[in-house]
């Protein structure tokens, strides 16, 4: 999910156990191209090469993060992410009393055990740490991860298949989640919306364009209204699931607050007439791939979050936005320098890894500008220390 990539200088190669798969993922993909007529929404694709059971990118067994996957995210980078996180997350649990941490797609297990390490040890430790995963290969190295390193709380930890249904007070977080959501493609013109779809070429998948329907061509005519004007042959995306999504994930939240971390940027700046191509990108072992139809199944496909809609659909979901800022100010806010003092302790050498760790998580040209935060509160008050050095809701 990471787009810290840089774009490949030569073709990513694969193994013949990942050839066969690629080639299972395209079979998978031609026959629905068929069924559907000929052409696929690319979002329809989007779906299957992510999701698709035992195909898809998070479904498949293949290691995706860290240095031998294909993008790193901020918990692995540094420690010092779980331990800001942990900061802010006491802060509500300690407004709250009993609550809850629910973690959407907790990839590899680092930001949970980080949270669970550094909440023990302010004496805030949730209830329960529940952990919202589909992957069975994801959830598999989750449980590996909390029995190393925190194997005396794993009996808080539940891993669910679906947002729970019951209330519950506490924290529902997720760390680079929204920017996997399907997308749907569009190409502008002043005549006519047209629908980026996928078709199959033979040797290869391609894409192909049809006169969008209502609803997309809607949609794009408000964006072109509030962020262009656009020349002719503008291309973009949007995420029509993003606002029910949101609201599946959150609507058993009683009181407490949802923490949302990925990058992107506000309407007005995702849309600029300059910006286009989008913001879809793929990734492969730490490269950036530009075509999405060249490893299906085997490379992660991503976009950018509009951070405008995310803060519509929290408004449409009863919630009240808390806060929005870069990773940068969200990480000084939350006391990075503390935590890096307390986590090298003595120790001069891990004191230099910890402050490249931070440049890293922190500075512009890094992740510190690209990367945002941003907070939904529901029957709670609060200031939270997260936001509290730049708040930036104005520029959504």
């Amino acid at each position: 999910m990471n787009d810290t990539g840089t774009p490949a200088q030569r073709e990513p190669t694969c193994s013949i156990d990942e050839s066969e798969h690629v080639r299972h993922v395209r079979e998978l993909v031609i026959a629905e191209i068929a069924a559907a007529g000929g052409w696929l929404s690319f979002e329809r694709y989007m779906d299957l090469v992510l999701y698709a059971p035992g195909l898809g990118y998070y479904s498949a067994g293949a290691r995706k993060l860290g240095p031998d996957g294909d993008f790193t995210t901020a918990p692995e980078v540094s420690a010092l992410f779980g331990a800001c996180v942990a900061r802010q997350c006491a802060e509500v649990l300690e407004r709250l009393g009993d609550a809850s941490i629910l973690e959407i797609g907790a990839g590899n297990g680092t930001l949970a055990a980080e949270l669970l390490e550094q909440l023990e040890r302010a004496d805030r430790l949730p209830a329960r740490y529940r952990i919202l995963e589909i992957s069975a290969d994801l959830r598999m190295r989750q449980r590996e991860c909390l029995q190393r390193r925190t194997p005396h709380l794993l009996d808080r930890v539940e891993w669910l298949d679906a947002p729970p249904s019951l209330a519950f007070d506490g924290i529902i977080l997720a760390n680079e989640v929204l920017d996997a959501l399907p997308v749907r493609r569009f190409r502008w013109s002043a005549a006519q919306v047209e629908e980026m779809g996928v078709v199959d070429e033979g040797a290869t998948l391609g894409w192909a364009a049809r006169i969008a329907g209502a609803s997309t061509a809607a949609a794009c005519s408000r964006l072109a209204a509030a962020c262009g004007p656009w020349d002719d042959g503008y291309v973009s995306e949007y995420c029509p699931r993003l606002g029910p999504w949101t609201a599946q994930i959150t609507r058993s939240l009683r009181a407490g607050a949802v923490l949302w971390f990925d990058y992107g940027l506000p309407r007005a700046h995702y849309y600029l007439p300059e910006r286009r191509d989008g913001t879809l990108l793929c990734h492969f072992r730490h490269r950036a791939v530009a075509d999405p139809f060249r490893l299906p199944g085997l490379q992660d496909l991503t976009a950018w979050v509009d951070f405008t809609a995310l803060a519509e659909a929290g408004s449409a979901a009863e919630f009240n936005l808390a806060g929005y800022t870069t990773q940068t100010y969200f990480l000084a806010g939350t006391g990075i320098d503390r935590e890096m003092q307390t986590l090298a302790g003595e120790n001069a050498g891990r004191h230099a890894r910890l402050a490249n760790e931070a440049r890293q998580l922190m500075m512009p040209g890094e992740m510190g500008e690209r990367f945002k935060a941003m907070a939904w509160l529901r029957g709670l008050e609060a200031e939270l220390c997260g936001f509290a050095l730049r708040d930036l809701r104005h520029t959504l």
